[in-house]
């Protein structure tokens, strides 16, 4: 497990990896996560069959793996999803202070802008370090995340 830093003993060390699937992009979609503390492992996963997005799913699947821990941990987040780390790692920061109405310099406003409030909220009761992770590589977790959020997606919410 990598070190979180020091000030951080005595919280728990989980490892959160997620992953999100998109059928059509937008179509339905699937998210899932694997989280484990020490001997402890716990994989869920949850659909959209409204019209949604790949991103969506992503970071989806990190908000209901955070959410599902009980108390203030570290955690490393492994993600095979460059749009969540840089979110999470250097984005989220300048969105907040900017209210969250930031537009980007093609004067869009800031996609998924309501799951990231939700997302940088969690991230801030928690000690959080990404890890990227090239997806389909071979990861046993990641690999799981991917099976279950297309299943998900496809409504096939089994395996």
């Amino acid at each position: 497990m990598s070190n979180l830093g020091d000030d951080n003993e005595g919280m728990k060390q989980v490892i959160l990896t997620t992953d999100g699937a998109c059928i059509g992009n937008p179509g339905p979609g699937g998210w899932a996560y694997v989280l484990r503390y020490g001997q402890h492992v716990a994989e869920r996963g949850g659909r959209e069959p409204e019209q949604t997005t790949n991103n969506r799913m992503e970071l989806r699947a990190a908000i209901e793996g955070l959410k599902a821990l009980k108390e203030a941990c570290c955690v490393v987040l492994v993600t095979d999803s460059t749009y969540l780390m840089k979110g999470i790692e250097i984005w989220r920061h300048a969105w907040r202070e900017g209210g969250w109405v930031i537009r980007r310099k093609n004067n869009k406003p800031i996609p998924n802008a309501d799951l990231w409030k939700v997302l940088d909220e969690l991230v801030e009761k928690h000690t959080v370090e990404c890890k990227w992770v090239k997806g389909h590589s071979g990861n046993p977790d990641n690999e799981r995340c991917d099976v279950l959020a297309t299943l998900h997606a496809s409504g096939r919410p089994t395996g």
